[in-house]
């Protein structure tokens, strides 16, 4: 395709949802618009109270894109999701409508905007049980050491404390033989992104995401957990990686109180926001950044032809 893709990006809580539906409404009927998710957990079914998912209201007003794209047990890798979303955006822009990508998951918003071509390595579940072992029994300082004595550069993009990119390059390596750095190139997309952020001010937005974790746990994100492992999903899988499922399944295993899960929850989506801030850094000029939702609404309908 040629053409815009609006990206709306920023970390979690900081309303891009709400300000992706606002556009959609504000657009019409000059243009229509279609929403491409970029959360690497709202792909999962089964998972929407605990990732946030669109209601189902917000998912019949304006059509989206690879929300429920996977079962809890399926590896959705970001080989798969570039495929998807490139797949989508085509459709989309085939239609006559506004792609808009919205997410908060840095590898997938700048895989598309900056054309990442992702190495299609398949997952190898011995392997990662392997290293996972090994990561357990020497630590995982000693799991990126390994990595950066094959791949120096593939390690220098990648934080030290994320185990499950650490065992990704190292399989990637091994399945091809090939360093994972190497094979993460980049051509230029056959579109114009442009790139809308939200910078929600760091107080009132831990204040934002506390108030939803509360509200998640209102709203039946225990039940919905209890759902999960009763058709056999566990906490072993990457997609219970999602803040706060591992921290909702001991509760429903009588090891945290809910209060204490209420506070995990709230401290590990504090580091969440403090990680996607890395990939959506306030400096980046790349991104035109608005303070609230409504004005970010306000400068995409100005980037738009009337």
């Amino acid at each position: 395709m040629t053409g815009p893709v609006l990206f709306i990006v920023g970390p979690t809580a900081s309303g891009k949802t709400a300000a992706a539906l606002d556009l959609a409404a504000r657009i019409r009927p000059r243009a229509r618009m279609e929403i491409v998710n970029a959360d690497s957990r709202q792909v999962y079914r089964g998972m929407s109270v605990g990732t946030a998912k669109p209601t189902p209201d917000d998912l019949a007003a304006v059509p989206h894109h690879l929300i429920d794209a996977a079962a809890p047990d399926d590896t959705y890798s970001l080989a798969r999701y570039l495929a998807d979303a490139r797949s989508a955006i085509d459709a989309i822009a085939a239609r006559g409508a506004l792609p808009v990508v919205g997410g908060g998951t840095g590898q997938y918003v700048w895989g598309l905007a900056e054309g990442w071509q992702a190495p299609a390595v398949p997952p190898d579940a011995a392997l990662r049980a392997e290293l996972h072992a090994e990561a357990e029994r020497l630590g995982s300082p000693a799991l990126y050491e390994r990595l950066r004595s094959a791949d120096p550069d593939a390690a220098d993009a990648i934080d030290p404390r994320n185990v499950r990119r650490v065992i990704r390059a190292l399989e990637v390596f091994q399945a091809t033989g090939e360093p994972f750095s190497r094979q993460r190139r980049r051509d230029a997309p056959d579109f114009t992104p442009v790139m809308l952020g939200l910078a929600t001010e760091r107080g009132a937005l831990r204040e934002r995401a506390d108030a939803r974790v509360d509200a998640m746990l209102r709203a039946g994100w225990v039940e919905e957990t209890r759902e999960l492992l009763r058709c056999g999903y566990g906490p072993e899988l990457p997609a219970f990686s999602a803040v706060g499922y591992r921290e909702v399944t001991a509760h429903i295993r009588g090891e945290l109180t809910l209060e204490e899960t209420a506070e995990r929850v709230k401290t590990a989506t504090h580091r969440l926001i403090r990680r996607q801030r890395a990939w959506f850094k306030p400096t980046d000029e790349r991104i035109a950044w608005s303070a609230d939702g409504a004005a970010l609404v306000q400068r995409a309908l100005s980037l738009l032809p009337s």
